[in-house]
């Protein structure tokens, strides 16, 4: 999906809050996981999504494409600064990076979930245990770390002990 669906599903959920700050969201493909900034909160969740290869046009899905989430609220103005990560194709030989595609509905649900992680880090707000899974996308074979950037970078939640879910 265009980032123009992402920040207008965020909108949507964002203005749910009743709150008089207002919020943004941003692409940056540089946030490193596990360093925000002084002042940022972090949520990183896997998601499910599908890739195209841009060289052979092989398509595949994956229920573990890791998203980064910096989130900061400082004077009534909140920043939510995204990273997607990217895996490339099995098949072709120094194939690039590819970007995911999200379906509205793991977007939505990626966003709503961001949106608890604001109220609870920015707003701290007690919400109790929550949990919404994902519409899983039909995966025929095993995740691939060597293709995927998240576990190339030591984020994945498939090679991490550390819960990276909630």
């Amino acid at each position: 999906m265009a980032t123009s669906e992402w920040m207008s599903i965020f909108q949507t959920k964002i203005g749910e809050l009743d709150r008089t700050d207002s919020w943004r969201l941003e692409f940056d493909d540089s946030l490193v996981p596990d360093s925000p900034n002084p002042g940022w909160e972090q949520y990183i969740r896997s998601a499910c999504a599908r890739f195209s290869c841009s060289k052979c046009r092989r398509g595949w899905p994956s229920n573990r494409v890791m998203v980064v989430f910096h989130m900061r609220l400082s004077q009534s103005q909140g920043t939510v600064k995204v990273r997607r990560f990217r895996q490339n194709c099995k098949q072709c030989s120094e194939a690039p990076m590819e970007e995911a595609r999200f379906g509205a509905d793991n977007i939505s649900i990626l966003l709503e979930k961001l949106v608890e992680k604001i109220r609870i880090k920015c707003y701290h707000e007690d919400l109790g245990e929550r949990n919404q899974p994902f519409r899983n996308v039909d995966v025929k074979g095993p995740h691939e770390a060597a293709h995927c950037e998240a576990c190339i970078r030591g984020i994945c939640s498939m090679n991490s002990t550390q819960m990276l879910f909630f």
